[in-house]
């Protein structure tokens, strides 16, 4: 059903000194139903920073300078944003710094059940647009994209919880929802979906073993790029900061840089 051409990792799992993170995961994702205005479109995607934790003040600095460096077209953030409401106006003020150029954009996580309304207030004071069963249109010259958020991904019942499905199979449509599994279970039919949530399990023995997944679909989603059995490319980030214990072992924090490119050819 899906006409994705391809997705390809390009990145290793090497360590960036100084770049506030572990690492910067790169993708690129192919499809025919990008427009080509689109084409080398670059999405930079932040989830779970759990600030402040292990990511501190000093590495959230660091992290906006890398952002800045890696000029990306788009911000989008995927939940899960601080420990204590004293810091929600420090994250999201040095985020807005960034400042790329369609903008900013942000769901809400399980850990904003708590204090929703302060951080949807935050981040409108900071010019981040909060996606909750809501779809925007990005546009460039004459062309548009779609982007889609999830207001609580653990719902899967709601009339309102699938706003991709306004937008025609034709397009393509980006969907951003805090868990990997709410693509799973509500059958997105989004052509690329951005989720958080797992940590990547934040501590693993040599990739091998991963004691808490945070999924109910075992390693599937746990970590990195997959299908879902709709068909959508998926990207599952390990997040940046840390929750429950301040510890991560075989599981680097990271952001993720997407690049878009626009294919003829059948995947």
């Amino acid at each position: 059903m899906l006409s994705a051409a391809a997705m390809l990792l390009i990145s290793s799992c090497a360590t960036l000194s100084g770049s506030g993170v572990g690492r910067v995961k790169e993708y690129v994702i192919e499809s025919d139903r990008l427009p080509g205005s689109f084409d080398g479109f670059r999405v930079a995607f932040v989830s779970d920073l759990h600030y402040p934790s292990l990511f501190n003040a000093k590495r959230l600095g660091k992290l906006v300078k890398r952002l800045e460096e890696m000029s990306p077209d788009a911000l989008f953030l995927g939940g899960d944003y601080v420990t204590d409401n004293d810091s929600i106006d420090a994250l999201f003020a040095s985020l807005s710094a960034v400042e790329p150029p369609f903008g900013v954009y942000a769901v809400l996580g399980n850990h904003e059940r708590r204090n929703e309304d302060l951080i949807a207030h935050s981040m409108k004071e900071h010019g981040i647009v909060l996606l909750a069963d809501t779809v925007v249109p990005l546009s460039h010259d004459n062309d548009t994209v779609f982007l889609a958020g999830i207001y609580d991904s653990f719902r899967y019942d709601s009339l309102a919880v699938q706003p991709s499905e306004t937008v025609p199979d034709s397009l393509f449509t980006i969907l951003l929802c805090h868990t990997p599994d709410y693509a799973e279970r509500s059958r997105s039919t989004a052509e690329l979906v951005l989720s958080g949530h797992t940590h990547g399990g934040q501590v693993s023995l040599l990739g091998l073993y991963t004691p808490v997944k945070n999924t109910t679909y075992g390693t599937r989603f746990l970590r990195g790029c997959n299908r879902t059995s709709s068909g959508s490319i998926i990207i599952t980030t390990n997040g940046v900061g840390t929750s429950r214990r301040k510890v991560r072992f075989c599981v680097p924090s990271e952001v993720v840089l997407i690049t878009l490119k626009r294919t003829t050819v059948g995947w």
